[in-house]
């Protein structure tokens, strides 16, 4: 079946790489630097779905969840948190460059992101070797779920639903894309994954 699988669209976060700036990263920053974690949680909740449409930077995101009073700590400081939170998951990074140099289909992704986030972790990690093209939402001003995503990411690439797939983390999305036509389905973890390829020709 690989032969009509031109295209795969694939998330980042939790797939090739750790999430960004998950509530796992956010409890960490709460406790390193003595957060009050409640008013930091309501406060992003928020604002984040702006920046990750590109509707506002990382510098007002700051300014408006904890810098919106003194800190005790820089906001270069907090960055240099976020960012090193993003780390990356080798074997997956590893699959998918094998698979695209075997099978030469193009590697898109469709990726909710801040855009400072977003193009740190694409230069750290050089997923800009990797992928043909990044659909993310802080670049498309639209954020998965939204079945406009990955309807644009089809127009974009050229492919028809049924010669492309979908991997993500979570469920939502993978439905999303699969009500559509798009071959879709549920990132877990390694093993899982590379089996699901294989039902798709891919080994």
């Amino acid at each position: 079946m690989s032969e009509y699988i031109k295209t795969v669209f694939l998330d980042i976060g939790s797939v090739l790489l750790t999430n960004g700036w998950d509530r796992k990263s956010r409890k960490l920053a709460s406790a390193k630097f003595n957060l009050d974690c409640e008013d930091f949680e309501a406060r992003h909740e928020d604002l984040f779905a702006l920046y990750e449409e590109g509707k506002v930077s990382l510098d007002y995101y700051l300014d408006k969840t904890l810098f919106y009073k003194e800190r005790p700590f820089s906001k270069n400081e907090f960055k240099a948190f976020m960012f090193d939170q993003s780390q990356p998951y080798p074997q997956m990074i590893d699959l998918f460059a094998g698979l695209k140099e075997k099978y030469k289909f193009k590697l898109i992704s469709i990726n909710n992101e801040g855009l400072e986030l977003s193009i740190y972790r694409i230069k750290k990690f050089s997923l800009d070797s990797l992928f043909d093209f990044f659909i993310t939402s802080c670049f498309v001003h639209i954020r998965k779920p939204d079945e406009n995503i990955f309807k644009l990411a089809l127009n974009l690439s050229c492919t028809k639903p049924g010669e492309s797939i979908f991997i993500d983390d979570r469920s939502f999305n993978v439905e999303t894309a699969a009500n559509l036509g798009i071959n879709a389905f549920r990132h877990a973890d390694y093993e899982s994954t590379k089996e699901k390829l294989s039902m798709f020709g891919f080994s």
